[in-house]
């Protein structure tokens, strides 16, 4: 099973916009669920000689060659060097860090690239993944391609965050929001992919299935084992030794942001406990649902929904140099707090 079988719907609405193709159109929604897998894959169909009934490319003209190899000369990909290396062989030893920031020089280097005309006489394509990893400068030199728009040429925007584009980006685009594909879908979308425990993973990853692949087959198990261990004993949690023990694991993270990962992690067990403290059931760590529901009977409610609160908050530190040992200590701490109630 391949992307569009799993966003069918999403496919079919593109698929009705390729008579008239808006200037930018923006893909919007949940980390993990396939957007620029769904983007690239109408990137292709469009430059595509012998676009397929379903709409699909054909894998077999000129066009798909070149997209095949990665160097068709109508499409261009503006994506973070960080995402890049990620998907190719990773930064050699030894050279600085890659920018987590699609750059301006990027955005620029698209001037010659629009201003000439297509290679095939077809369709041109701008593919930006993720368009939120776009600073204030690079969003603004962006916005002047935006502003005249070229015929045939189609900027496809792809975002986990939409909320932090530039208004007048968003204002330019065409929106088009991706949902989450039904439940059923993505599990067995998972399985085939040969993930073990696919229920477990797919509510971990809030019904994303990328992500839930993702999460199912990475390092990401040993840093959610090493907080639920220390989380799962509510009150009887030694906050001191509970943050020295999850502080060794991050720091043999090789994964950036650990610190902002293990607090979203700690937000969904929190989430969980609130909706079990008023007798639901849990949205994310599903397979843990006794021990959540026995944990939120003895935590008070109240602060429960302020740790809540305060958790984003902690979100939000972790985003700046800190010294996470400390940073931890307190988080237990105030974790602990919570099932010392009368």
């Amino acid at each position: 099973m391949h992307i569009v079988e799993l966003h069918k719907d999403a496919w079919e609405q593109l698929g009705a916009r390729r008579a008239q193709l808006p200037h930018a159109l923006l893909l919007a929604g949940q980390r993990g669920i396939g957007k620029f897998d769904l983007a690239r894959r109408f990137a292709e169909s469009l430059l595509c000689e012998t676009p397929l009934s379903s709409g699909e490319a054909c894998n077999t003209c000129v066009a798909c060659g070149w997209m095949a190899q990665g160097n068709h000369p109508d499409f261009r990909l503006l994506q973070p060097d960080a995402l890049a290396e990620e998907e190719g062989d990773g930064a050699e030893s030894g050279k600085k860090k890659p920018s987590q920031q699609i750059t301006i020089d990027q955005v620029r280097g698209l001037d010659d690239f629009l201003h000439i005309g297509t290679h095939r006489h077809g369709a041109r394509v701008i593919l930006i993944n993720p368009a939120e990893a776009m600073n204030r400068a690079t969003a603004n030199s962006l916005l002047k391609a935006l502003e005249e728009p070229i015929a045939s040429t189609l900027f496809l925007l792809v975002s986990n965050e939409p909320e932090r584009l530039l208004p007048t980006i968003r204002s330019r685009c065409q929106s088009m929001p991706i949902a989450l594909p039904a439940p059923a879908l993505a599990t067995e979308w998972l399985r085939q992919a040969g993930v073990d425990e696919a229920e477990r993973w797919l509510a971990l990853a809030g019904g994303a299935p990328l992500l839930a692949v993702e999460l199912g087959s990475s390092e990401e198990r040993v840093l959610l084992d090493a907080l639920i261990e220390q989380m799962a004993r509510g009150g009887e949690i030694d906050p001191l030794f509970a943050a020295a023990a999850v502080d060794k694991v991050l720091k043999a993270e090789k994964h950036p942001a650990p610190l902002k990962r293990l607090v979203e992690w700690a937000q969904k067990w929190l989430f969980d406990l609130t909706l079990a403290s008023t007798s639901l059931p849990p949205r994310y760590f599903v397979t843990q649902a006794k021990l959540v529901q026995r944990l939120a009977a003895s935590a008070d409610a109240a602060g429960l929904l302020a740790f809540n609160r305060k958790a984003l908050q902690y979100k939000a530190q972790c985003e700046q140099p800190l010294n996470s040992r400390l940073f931890l200590e307190e988080f237990f701490l105030s974790y602990a707090a919570l099932f010392r109630t009368s």
